[in-house]
């Protein structure tokens, strides 16, 4: 397996360093901005929403962790394309549950 690149750099990249500090700053406000609207909400879809988004935020904190040495290349590599796979499966059901509850409100067959 090939390492990581930026995780097997010598010194900071402050590029990168820039890029994921914006990328963490955003993610944590659009994961504080939807949970706000569960909590407003409280319905499934919008619980889905806001796991999807923390994980977005917990991808920012994978990715900070291995440039600053705290995991290596493989373990980043797998913590990220799971946190992908999970994003997208919570972001799918939320559409499907809200699309469901939807049909189902609106006499369209309930399924």
């Amino acid at each position: 397996m090939l390492p990581v690149a930026h995780a097997q750099t010598a010194g900071l990249d402050v590029p990168l360093v820039f890029a994921l500090a914006a990328a963490g700053v955003a993610s944590a406000l659009l994961t504080a901005a939807a949970l706000v609207a569960f909590l407003r909400r409280r319905s499934r879809p919008y619980l889905l929403v806001a796991l999807a988004l923390a994980a977005l935020l917990a991808r920012s904190v994978v990715a900070g962790a291995s440039v600053g040495g705290l995991l290596a290349g493989d373990v980043h590599h797998v913590l990220e394309h799971g946190l992908d796979v999970l994003m997208a499966g919570l972001v799918i059901a939320a559409v499907w549950y809200a699309r469901s509850v939807a049909a189902t409100t609106a006499g369209g067959g309930g399924r």
